[in-house]
């Protein structure tokens, strides 16, 4: 469900999964994890991009799946371990040595929106989008909410988050949560421009960079970060989250208790 491209000086992750708009699985966070692991090993690659096929970036995470699991008795344990491998993937990113780029070549929501906050380098096509719906599926978004304030401030992402807002590409790079706006055909090439413009330098001068950049949130972000997990765990086991999602997956509007 993920794809994984090597070319002259990059490496491409895609997000593979067209029929569910790139919904994050349970399947699919170990194997961008396992990308990640593989590309960081691989020397010739000096920046890696992360984008989605066909016409989205990433819907989120998979409510399907999250629905079917709703249902059992053991949701709780896989509640926790579902954000647990969500956070340790944001994780992942922050900490990687080379510079990740975001080509976004169609929605990020949620999840996705996580992933593009987690990046160092944001490409967006014209058509891109970006929010957060938890709160109207009955969830709680704990790990994309400090990603996002560390992006944008407290008070553009509450402004945001909590009206659950979808904007569009333009809106996202007044916001700054994108770097540069393409048409969507050049998403890729562009993002692999700018992969190249960051592998004119020196490796090991690159990874302290990053380190640099994302150094004065370090254990701060990941104490965020875990406490974010939880309460996504907790969040998904109320009456709201059960009837969040069954109205998604029944497309209608929730009926909240």
């Amino acid at each position: 469900m993920i794809k994984v491209r090597v070319d002259e000086f990059s490496g491409t992750i895609e997000l593979a999964r067209p029929e569910r708009r790139n919904a994050l699985s349970r399947s699919m966070l170990k194997d961008l994890q396992q990308a990640f692991t593989d590309l960081h090993q691989e020397k010739k690659v000096r920046a890696v991009i992360i984008t989605g096929s066909e016409s989205c970036f990433c819907a989120g995470m998979d409510l399907h799946e999250m629905h079917a699991t709703s249902i059992d008795e053991s949701s709780q344990q896989q509640w926790h371990e579902d954000a647990m491998a969500y956070r340790d993937l944001l994780d992942q990113m922050l900490r990687f040595p080379k510079p990740v780029i975001a080509a976004i070549n169609g929605p990020a929501i949620g999840g996705g929106a996580g992933l593009v906050c987690a990046s160092d380098i944001v490409i967006a096509g014209n058509s891109a989008r970006f929010g957060v719906p938890a709160t109207k599926r009955g969830i709680v978004a704990g790990m994309v909410v400090p990603l996002v304030v560390f992006r944008i401030g407290a008070g553009q992402a509450a402004n945001l988050m909590l009206a659950a807002r979808m904007i569009d590409a333009a809106e996202a790079l007044r916001l700054n949560l994108f770097h540069e706006t393409v048409d969507d055909q050049q998403v890729w090439v562009r993002a692999n421009q700018v992969a190249g413009e960051c592998a004119a330098g020196a490796a090991e001068a690159i990874a302290l960079t990053k380190r640099m950049l994302n150094e004065h949130i370090g254990e701060q972000m990941m104490t965020l970060l875990t406490t974010g997990a939880a309460v996504t765990a907790t969040s998904k086991t109320t009456e709201a989250a059960r009837e969040g999602m069954a109205a998604f997956v029944e497309k209608r509007e929730p009926e909240w208790p």
